[in-house]
């Protein structure tokens, strides 16, 4: 048991130092057919905070615009909210919570070209509820982030075929002096 806590140990404090590759685990290329490809990149980290009154999800967007960030992830937050903005699964509208929320999870990609974040909040009961990040979300105390961009990708949101929505594309990032494609816009 302790060995494999200590393994654990050694990769998180060796993914927090400075930008690292990390190779994809790919499955085994079956004969005959073409060897998959999964685009890797190195991790470049970026931690902040957020303080009482700002716009979580607002804050976010800022700062993958002022950081040009074209694929990043939230790596982790934690923190607490006062208003709680969600767009609940398969609705179209936001729905909008008051009181104390603690932040529990916050995930998703980020990027100039479109972001996707999902946020769990509890209650001072311990009631969870869930959903798309919105803009209206208010930090109470205090949110704490820890970002991660893959410099070496591009993400881009792009319409899928099987529902209509905007999906998530992944493209290597474009090569210096040269432009990137933009993604689409939105209808």
């Amino acid at each position: 048991m302790r060995l494999p806590f200590l393994i654990m140990l050694g990769l998180l404090v060796s993914a927090t130092g400075s930008a690292q590759s990390v190779p994809a685990a790919m499955p085994p290329a079956s004969p005959g057919l073409p060897k998959p490809s999964t685009p890797t990149s190195s991790l470049r980290n970026y931690a902040l905070r957020l303080k009482p009154g700002q716009d979580l999800h607002q804050e976010l967007l800022a700062f993958a615009a002022q950081h040009q960030l074209r694929a990043a992830a939230v790596l982790t937050c934690v923190g607490s909210l006062t208003t709680t903005t969600l767009r609940l699964a398969n609705q179209e509208g936001p729905t909008q919570y008051h009181g104390h929320f603690e932040i529990v999870s916050l995930v998703g990609t980020l990027s100039v070209n479109g972001s996707h974040l999902h946020l769990a909040v509890a209650d001072s009961t311990g009631r969870t509820i869930g959903g798309h990040l919105l803009n209206g979300s208010l930090v109470y105390t205090t949110a704490e982030l820890v970002i991660g961009e893959l410099p070496e990708l591009d993400f881009r949101r792009e319409p899928d075929p099987t529902y209509g929505y905007r999906e998530l594309t992944v493209y290597p990032a474009p090569k210096a002096g040269r432009k990137a494609k933009p993604s689409p816009k939105r209808p």
